[in-house]
């Protein structure tokens, strides 16, 4: 990419579209073009080749999808494989018709089958069942990968697919009962160390940003308390989903931007192309290969937010995969490697969190 190269980031509102919109700038990139969901529906297959037909992208990453935690997967499953599908094969199809030179596309980890040999290997896809809780958008994520590889097969596109391990960091999604489990619990020891300071001041603002079943910061003492105890979320302590024996690997979302951009500058289609006659499992993963348990996660969210209360933890919940744990070999060797760790991860994500709660 040159630095004046027409550049579009679908999803730049988001945790992973807006770490890559900031990494570009960092690097002196100065042409975008993106919308807000409001102004370009991605499940609108008109709107969106109308829309790439007249600005002409040269270069796109596709961070938009709707995504969540173990609870928004199960609940809305029709709702994460429709739309996730539409976005992404709107998106791609439009960038072929419209000769863009190269294509990032962003799925997840969750595309490998629930009991993958770990740590989990680019070709361990397809070999078994995926986890149930999560299946949808993991067929929605894979049909991503293979629509690129068949692009690129047919067409001789350059559209590339990586698969980011779990994310944080600035931007994430805070909502109790949608977002990931990483914010989810930092938000829930938050307020619960609220309510154990008997901070109402703190709790009321952070509720009237975000309310929780419009529950706001200005309903009743009672009202508050009771959502919150629907959650988990009391004075003396916070339940958490599962045993919290899970392993789970953890990237901060700015360095998964950086290995984003570092890719769309550095590696082709070709580079992941295997060398023998079906081509397939040309994806590359993006993490740290390093993983820790999410009783473990919560401790050290606890002890970040230094909250005196106790943490719980329901078995009778689901745990999702037990493990998920990515190899990360193949990026090692084209160049690129991880630098912040989960304990400096979260002391950043929580400054983030105090310092932006009023957006």
């Amino acid at each position: 990419m040159d630095k004046n190269s027409k550049i579009y980031v679908a999803g730049h509102k988001g945790l992973v579209g807006s770490a890559i919109l900031k990494n570009l700038k960092e690097k002196g990139y100065t042409n975008f073009v993106f919308r807000t969901s409001d102004e370009l529906d991605l499940t609108d297959q008109l709107e969106v080749n109308e829309f790439f037909a007249f600005e002409r992208p040269e270069y796109v990453f596709l961070a938009a999808a709707r995504v969540g935690g173990i609870v928004a997967n199960n609940t809305y499953r029709a709702d994460f494989i429709y739309q996730n599908i539409m976005i992404q094969s709107n998106v791609i199809h439009a960038a072929y018709t419209n000769n863009v030179r190269k294509l990032l596309f962003l799925g997840s980890t969750c595309i490998y089958p629930r009991d993958a040999v770990q740590p989990m290997r680019e070709d361990s896809l397809l070999t078994s069942p995926l986890e149930y809780t999560n299946e949808p958008y993991a067929i929605a994520k894979i049909a991503g990968i293979k629509m690129c590889e068949s692009y690129n097969i047919q067409y001789g596109t350059n559209f590339i697919a990586i698969m980011p391990t779990n994310l944080y960091g600035p931007n994430d999604n805070f909502d109790l009962e949608k977002s990931h489990v990483l914010p989810a619990m930092i938000r829930k020891i938050h307020l619960a160390k609220c309510l154990y300071q008997n901070d109402w001041d703190t709790l009321r603002k952070d509720l009237s940003v975000r309310n929780v079943e419009k529950v706001g910061g200005d309903s009743s003492k009672e009202k508050i308390i009771n959502i919150l105890n629907k959650y988990g979320i009391r004075s003396s302590e916070v339940e958490l989903w599962g045993s919290g024996k899970p392993l789970r690997e953890f990237l901060w979302s700015e360095e998964m931007a950086d290995a984003s951009v570092y890719v769309m500058e550095n590696i082709d289609f070709l580079n992941l192309k295997p060398e023998n006659k079906e081509i397939r499992n040309t994806h590359l993963n993006i993490g740290t290969g390093i993983e820790i348990s999410i009783k473990e996660v919560a401790m050290l969210i606890k002890d970040t937010i230094e909250f005196k209360g106790e943490l719980l933890f329901d078995t009778s919940k689901p745990d999702g995969t037990m493990r998920k744990l990515t190899d990360v070999s193949k990026l090692h060797s084209l160049g690129w490697h991880h630098k912040i760790g989960i304990k400096e991860g979260v002391e950043r994500l929580y400054k983030w969190y105090l310092n932006n709660i009023d957006n």
